[in-house]
């Protein structure tokens, strides 16, 4: 039986509408109540996920940016690892001529981002950005950049995901966790080795992990997890980079909470 519960947010545990529904929160209550960790892990900014944690009710440890950084259960942080500033001065000098790209980081307690952008603010409560200038760029403490466009055009973000792995190589992990937002954290950041830490933390294994997403920035947790489930709605590319592993519903149905009750709740 495992004992950790690993979930991806944006695609995964929330609705479309980016919100934690009542029976994924009474869901997840009853197997805290159960003795089960319960892991966010996700690319959202630990503040954010600190205020959805708040209202979920739960201790629960925090797996954010992708794994640049992670909370205990108290709030307290045990991991963070950075971005260079090399890559990041190289990623903005080589972005900010298209003008459609928006440019964004996680700074230290900050998002960050290029240029104004309203619809951004939908995704978060009360977390919103502040605006930097692409010819001065902040390059301490930045623990990911990340691109976006309104369009959402997944195509030509794959141009700009070639672009980076061919400039920076081994120096940074780039990974799409939306097919319209590309992600760059430092190399050997990803969920899977910030869920190893925590598993470790928690004096268990990944073997006692079970874990859920839709991202190729879920890839690496869904493939070192005891056990890596797959959304149905997840882009091809991520079921065909884990053809093995298992594929549940939509985030619209609440696939991760029917899972767990099905499967990991002790019956009354």
């Amino acid at each position: 039986m495992f004992k950790i519960v690993a979930s991806d947010l944006d695609g995964t545990l929330l609705t479309p509408a980016h919100k934690i529904a009542p029976y994924t929160q009474d869901v997840l209550q009853r197997l805290h109540q159960q003795d089960k960790h319960f892991v966010f892990a996700t690319g959202r900014h630990h503040i954010d996920v600190a205020e959805m944690r708040e209202k979920l009710g739960i201790p629960a440890y925090m797996i954010t940016s992708n794994g640049a950084c992670v909370h205990d259960a108290d709030g307290n942080l045990v991991f963070q690892q950075t971005l260079s500033q090399e890559v990041i001065r190289s990623v903005v000098e080589m972005a900010k001529h298209d003008p459609d790209l928006h440019i964004h980081m996680y700074q230290g307690d900050r998002w960050m981002l290029n240029h104004e952008n309203e619809a951004l603010r939908d995704f978060h409560d009360s977390f919103s950005y502040h605006l930097y200038d692409v010819e001065n760029p902040p390059t301490e403490n930045v623990l990911k950049v990340f691109l976006t466009r309104d369009d959402q055009d997944h195509d030509k973000l794959v141009k700009w995901e070639q672009a980076f792995n061919e400039s920076f190589g081994d120096k940074a992990n780039i990974a799409f966790s939306t097919p319209w937002c590309l992600e760059i954290m430092d190399a050997g950041v990803s969920k899977g080795d910030a869920l190893q830490a925590v598993a470790k933390a928690l004096h268990l294994t990944l073997a006692d992990c079970i874990a859920f997403g839709d991202g190729m920035n879920d890839a690496e947790m869904l493939s070192m997890a005891g056990k890596g489930l797959v959304m149905g709605t997840s882009h091809d590319k991520v079921k065909q980079a884990l053809p093995d592993n298992e594929v549940i519903g939509s985030n619209a149905d609440e696939a991760v909470a029917h899972y767990l009750e099905a499967h990991l709740l002790a019956k009354a």
